[in-house]
């Protein structure tokens, strides 16, 4: 038991090898509006935590309005989801190796709490996409994503008919739908009030 010890701690409190991390975690003062929670501990930079929240971001010129302007409800989960990725010190059991050019490691099977599955879906399900995976297979001819050719833009509620599929299938399996409520410490929360602490803290050290 003793020789796992240090394994278990290396996956927690850890930044991922990627495009904008900081190397290890650490307070951000300056934390923008809904990356703030993570503002004590966070593997992003205040200027990181600002691009988020932009409709074009320099992050990785990402299009929110690839099919019309997105709604600004279903539009907040996505600069959350954001914020979650680049600023939590707490996704270390869930870093795997990655493949592309932009970062080495990346999130797999995230355990996302029910409750942000369902809001995330509800608040989306009339916003329009063209693609079910977001994260290859868009048009970059103009430096930006734009719908491939031949694809139609389609209401998230039949492009994702259900909020596992919406939460799984839109970044290549990133998340997992967990069936555990917040609070339960058995799921990774996207959205907390950092009043009442990180709740992922928890949830790290548990799957760690």
């Amino acid at each position: 038991a003793d020789a796992a010890v240090p394994v278990k701690n290396s996956l927690l409190n850890v930044c991922m090898d990627a495009k904008h991390h900081k190397h290890e975690p650490g307070p951000e003062g300056k934390l923008h509006d809904q990356c703030s929670p993570w503002k004590d501990n966070a593997c992003c930079t205040a200027n990181t935590s600002s691009e988020a929240h932009k409709d074009q971001s320099n992050l990785y010129n990402f299009n929110w309005n690839h099919c019309g302007v997105m709604p600004p409800k279903c539009k907040r989960h996505f600069i959350q989801d954001t914020c979650l990725y680049e600023c939590s010190p707490n996704l270390g059991p869930w870093i795997d190796q990655a493949d592309s050019s932009w970062r080495r490691e990346r999130i797999l099977h995230v355990p996302l709490c029910k409750e942000d599955c369902e809001e995330w879906w509800r608040d989306c399900k009339d916003a329009l996409t063209c693609k079910e995976n977001w994260h290859k297979g868009w048009d970059w001819t103009t430096g930006t994503n734009l719908c491939p050719g031949g694809s139609v833009c389609r209401p998230f509620s039949e492009v994702f008919p259900r909020p596992k599929e919406l939460c799984e299938k839109i970044w290549s399996s990133s998340y997992r739908y967990s069936p555990e409520r917040r609070g339960s410490g058995l799921c990774i929360q996207m959205w907390f009030d950092p009043a009442q602490g990180n709740p992922n803290k928890v949830v790290a050290k548990y799957y760690a």
